[in-house]
């Protein structure tokens, strides 16, 4: 019975980790041979280098601006 209780216990922690989870970032890649650049959340292997970042989604755009306007 404790085994049950402990294993219960453990998957809970797991999920829990799993709620806090976020997307990995995207980050601009220039090639060391030809500089041409992709956009990828991962290292496209040894002949790449990351040229900037981080960035939100697939298209590698920046962060858009919200600016708050105060009503009066």
């Amino acid at each position: 019975m404790k085994l049950a209780a402990r294993l219960v216990a453990i998957c809970a922690l797991l999920l829990t980790q799993l709620a806090w989870a976020a997307p990995a970032p995207w980050y601009w890649w220039r090639s060391k041979v030809d500089g041409v650049r992709i956009c990828a959340q991962i290292s496209p292997g040894p002949g790449w280098d990351r040229d900037s970042g981080p960035y939100q989604g697939p298209q590698c755009q920046p962060k858009p601006r919200v600016f708050v306007i105060p009503i009066r």
